[in-house]
């Protein structure tokens, strides 16, 4: 027998990894910098390190008290109920419990483009159904209520994300709000938050709870991740923030204990580790800053952890880069062929990344200019 028919099925292409590139090269993995899959340049909060080292000897048990105190945590850190908070293996799983909650064979979401492709690849392994509305770069990405409702069709899920990925774009609680009442009742309105900490805009929460003037809502859910700013990827830790009502549907959803034991030891340290947050996005801020401000071409506003910076020919430029030990995200996969996003570093790979980024971009301007004037006709100069 074959599997079913996947042909519509994308599959997820993830940022090379330096053993990868290292063992391509034929290079010692050491002497390369990794700023393409977003992740923490200072790696994990230390105390979720210790955290795992701890909890390294119970893990012949399930994590059934665990995962209640990281779930009861989370709750007091949103000021929301133990049953608002959705634990799942990464912030894709919670996805994946958002689409198993909403869609039926056939339902249709909507998401943006360029976007993260695993909106589009839940929905699809739920037997639903795709839309997508058009975030311009002409437009720095801008995310608009318009943009949004003009494309919108009657999907069930509408997925928002701020910041943005790739471009580092971000909409506002007042716009969340409008596009949730513009909407139909039974349209489920979801706001990826995953690079939230280090933007300077307030968490779609506020409409769960109803707070800070906001009416509290029951069509609006915030996707969450200790991936990014407690720099814990590897242990695939993430949740959904869902209204009240839903509370008692994560249980007919869910997969067993969802989040290891490790993770969820893990995760609640680096809850409590709030200075190797800081560290972080203050690292993040610099960096930003700096590679906006250097880098020689278009570099467009970002509020994530990292830069999406115009270099005409993505693919050539990556792979310039790689060959020179700086592994970046060539944005080819996201429809954006002319851009490269480049993760926030510490002050010694952020350097690095510039200098490299800008020598290859200065030496295929000159190669461009040889180019023009060798096809010039005989007798024709430059004026």
């Amino acid at each position: 027998m074959n599997p079913r028919d996947l042909s519509d099925h994308v599959a997820y292409e993830a940022g090379r990894g330096i053993e990868e590139v290292a063992r391509e090269l034929g290079r010692d993995p050491s002497t390369l910098v990794k700023l393409a899959s977003n992740e923490n340049a200072l790696g994990p909060a230390p105390a979720a390190v210790e955290a795992i080292e701890d909890a390294a000897p119970t893990i012949s048990s399930y994590p059934k008290s665990a995962h209640a105190d990281l779930t009861s945590a989370l709750g007091d850190r949103w000021g929301v109920t133990d049953g608002q908070i959705w634990l799942a293996n990464g912030a894709d799983g919670a996805i994946d419990y958002l689409a198993r909650a909403t869609l039926r064979p056939g339902d249709r979401i909507l998401v943006p483009a360029p976007g993260f492709a695993y909106y589009e690849m839940s929905a699809r392994f739920h037997h639903g159904t795709v839309s997508s509305y058009s975030l311009e770069r002409e437009e720095d990405f801008e995310q608009t209520v318009e943009t949004v409702l003009d494309a919108y069709d009657g999907e069930r899920v509408v997925y928002l994300t701020s910041p943005h990925n790739p471009s580092g774009s971000t909409i506002d609680l007042e716009a969340v709000e409008t596009i949730a009442d513009g909407t139909d009742e039974e349209t489920l309105v979801v706001v990826d938050e995953a690079y939230g900490e280090f933007a300077e805009v307030d968490s779609a929460v506020t409409l769960i709870e109803g707070t800070n003037g906001f009416e509290p809502r029951d069509d609006v859910a915030v996707l969450r991740t200790f991936s990014k700013a407690y720099g814990l990827a590897g242990l695939r830790l993430g949740y959904a923030i869902v209204p009240e009502e839903w509370a008692e549907a994560y249980a007919r959803v869910n997969t067993p204990f969802a989040a290891s034991e490790l993770a969820c030891r893990a995760g609640l340290a680096a809850l409590d580790d709030d200075g190797h947050v800081e560290r972080t996005i203050e690292m993040v801020t610099d960096a930003r800053a700096r590679m906006s401000g250097a880098i020689d071409a278009h570099v467009w506003p970002s509020a994530g952890n990292f830069v999406l910076v115009d270099v005409g020919d993505a693919s050539a430029v990556a792979e310039a880069m790689q060959d020179r030990g700086v592994i970046v995200r060539d944005c080819t996969s996201f429809g954006l062929p002319e851009c490269v996003r480049i993760t926030c570093g510490t002050d010694e790979e952020t350097a690095r990344a510039i200098e490299t980024l800008n020598e290859i971009l200065a030496e295929r301007r000159d190669e461009s200019e040889e180019a023009n004037a060798d096809a010039s006709p005989p007798g024709v100069r430059d004026s």
